[in-house]
């Protein structure tokens, strides 16, 4: 009898410590989604090098890189409805998401009238673009969905194009 009570209890131990430590390590994996609004543009091509987030916890100072899929993107692809994942990573769950950063290249461009013009994006290379977030990780998956709108962001100089974006989070 004491050995049968022994060995419920051990098993009941167990058990509360194996839920304990499942929840303590719960990870969230979280993927940063690419869309775009309509515009009266051909292409906006955007050199996407790399993902980063801030996370609440810990060094707040420090950003972490996400699996990026750099590359050219066309943001004009990417309408009505349609999108495509450019990054993902896993955090523990419980962690909030404070701002994305999107690390750009120099080759952006603009293509208008089938006409192809280099596109600056001011502070891209160097600092990114960053968008404040501030979502919480509690599912097994999250999705941040990155919605520019290519026809505000865009801005016409005398011999240039500037990309200022306008960008909404879903």
């Amino acid at each position: 009898m004491k050995l049968k009570l022994l060995f419920v209890g051990l098993l009941g131990i167990s058990t509360i410590v194996f839920y304990a430590c499942k929840k303590e390590g719960a990870q969230t994996e979280f993927k940063v989604h690419l869309t775009d609004a309509p515009a009266a543009w051909d292409e906006v091509n955007i050199d996407l090098k790399e993902v980063q987030v801030k996370l609440s916890k810990g060094d707040t100072t420090k950003w972490l890189s996400l699996q990026t899929t750099s590359g050219i993107y066309n943001l004009l692809q990417f309408q009505n409805g349609l999108d495509t994942v450019i990054a993902q990573g896993a955090f523990p769950t419980g962690e909030i998401v404070k701002e994305i950063r999107l690390i750009v290249g120099n080759n952006n461009s603009i293509v208008v009238a089938g006409q192809d013009y280099p596109l600056t994006i001011p502070s891209g290379a160097e600092t990114g673009l960053k968008i404040k977030v501030h979502k919480p990780l509690q599912a097994s998956i999250e999705n941040v969905l990155i919605d520019f709108d290519a026809e505000l962001s865009i801005k016409q100089e005398s011999d240039s194009y500037k990309l200022l974006p306008v960008i909404q989070l879903r």
